[in-house]
């Protein structure tokens, strides 16, 4: 009679257990899936648009109209990461991954 309650008490616990760990085999698939590259555009919406507009040709406070822009892609890094006149310096804000997005991102503002 005490075996009962103690079979189930076990089978419960294993049961929790699983759940809660989830399976090895899931567990490996979580660790080597690559985490996603930064989102440009949702960085740029979020943190630029005020002052740049959109479509890059705002220019709030003095921001440059990036559909005008003939910096390169590293001197685009260089202003995101350090600012420049008003504009935030966003290397404390932003991690190098993501300037980089945002900067590849204001690529495609440029006029063609």
């Amino acid at each position: 009679m005490r075996t009962l309650p103690l079979l189930i008490a076990a089978a419960f616990y294993a049961a929790l257990s699983a759940i809660a760990c989830g399976s090895a085999e899931g567990q490996a698939d979580r660790r080597a899936a690559a985490p996603s590259a930064p989102d440009g555009m949702a960085i740029f919406k979020q943190y630029c648009v005020v002052c740049h507009g959109a479509d890059g040709k705002m220019g709030l406070n003095g921001a440059k109209d990036l559909s005008l822009s003939t910096l390169t892609l590293d001197e685009r890094i260089n202003t995101i990461s350090n600012g420049r006149k008003l504009m935030t310096p966003f290397n404390e804000v932003l991690s190098a991954d993501e300037i980089k997005a945002v900067a590849k991102y204001t690529l495609t503002l440029k006029k063609q």
